[in-house]
């Protein structure tokens, strides 16, 4: 469950206050303290987009928070007291028959779907990929490793590239060309998140890296669990590296298909994202002890290169 973490606050006021219904204001406010809290780096990016399209991107991440959430919760649950993984399945169905509702026209008592109904009213987000998303989150609790890329890749699409797809409609795009290189974008900053947190999701019993990889560079489960930082574990970790970055690399092409008032929060998003396999490599790969991550200077440092990329572009 989502914590009450909504407060009244001056900063961008008139991005909810502008909003005459007071009920839909609380829950646009309710889905934006609830960006600002999880996903800070993302929180900054968005705050460069027109109101309009700011409120309809809290109100997917929330939908998106609330359902990884969910599954984390469950997933802490089960491996303490024995938690029934059925009881997440029925909150699951409720919440996505509550959803469905929401596509039909139905009022929800919800603040995350009250935000996400009116965000539907202006921008066409189909259903299906909500749902790609709840199977992609639930999936945690079944399957804690990856026996290639191809899985990996699979599981990436629903909990990351779905986002993008999703977001790319309140973006708006010039050719459908795009939504292709938002799956691209989503898939490398999964991928990312996968590298920077080894470490993490060791603690959890679960490995992203893909067993066929980890085997061609002579790494085994026990060097994971033990941290060894060995020539094969970096190796491998190089490998990863690039490969994520050939993604990030595509996605620049749909960048530049966004509308104007959309590309700088995306650029900033991709890039500093990017710089986290910048900051892994600093580290000396060591994924195990140390996380890596930009301070708030860090992140907006990037924004006179990105101000000129835009301007070369247009």
């Amino acid at each position: 469950m989502i914590r009450p973490i909504y407060e009244k606050t001056s900063f961008h006021k008139s991005v909810i206050e502008e909003v005459s219904d007071v009920r839909l204001k609380d829950a646009y406010a309710h889905c934006r303290a609830i960006t600002r809290y999880y996903a800070k780096t993302f929180y900054m990016a968005t705050r460069f987009l027109p109101n309009e399209k700011q409120r309809s991107i809290f109100a997917i991440y929330g939908l998106c928070r609330y359902l990884d959430n969910l599954v984390d919760e469950a997933e802490d649950l089960i491996n303490n007291t024995g938690f029934d993984i059925s009881e997440v399945d029925q909150k699951l169905d409720s919440f996505k028959y509550n959803l469905i509702g929401v596509y039909e026209g139905r009022d929800s008592h919800d603040p995350i779907l009250t935000a996400f109904a009116d965000t539907l009213k202006k921008f066409h987000i189909p259903i299906n990929l909500p749902f790609e998303l709840m199977d992609g989150v639930r999936s945690d609790l079944t399957k804690n490793r990856y026996a290639n890329f191809h899985e990996v890749y699979n599981y990436s699409y629903k909990v990351a590239s779905v986002v993008g797809l999703m977001t790319s409609r309140v973006f708006g795009y010039s050719e459908p060309k795009a939504l292709d290189y938002a799956i691209d974008l989503g898939i490398a900053m999964q991928l990312t998140n996968i590298l920077r947190d080894i470490g993490e999701d060791l603690d959890r019993d679960r490995i992203y890296l893909p067993k066929d990889e980890m085997m061609m560079f002579g790494v085994s489960e026990a060097d994971l669990f033990n941290g060894v930082l060995s020539d094969s574990f970096i190796d491998l970790m190089k490998f990863q590296i690039q490969r994520a970055r050939k993604y990030y690399e595509r996605a620049d092409t749909g960048i530049k298909m966004l509308e104007r008032d959309s590309r700088l929060p995306v650029y900033l998003a991709r890039y500093n994202y990017a710089r986290i396999l910048d900051k892994i490599e600093e580290n000396d790969y060591n994924v195990f002890g140390q996380r890596a991550y930009l301070n708030k200077m860090e992140k907006f440092s990037i924004l006179p290169r990105i101000f000129m990329e835009m301007r070369a572009a247009s």
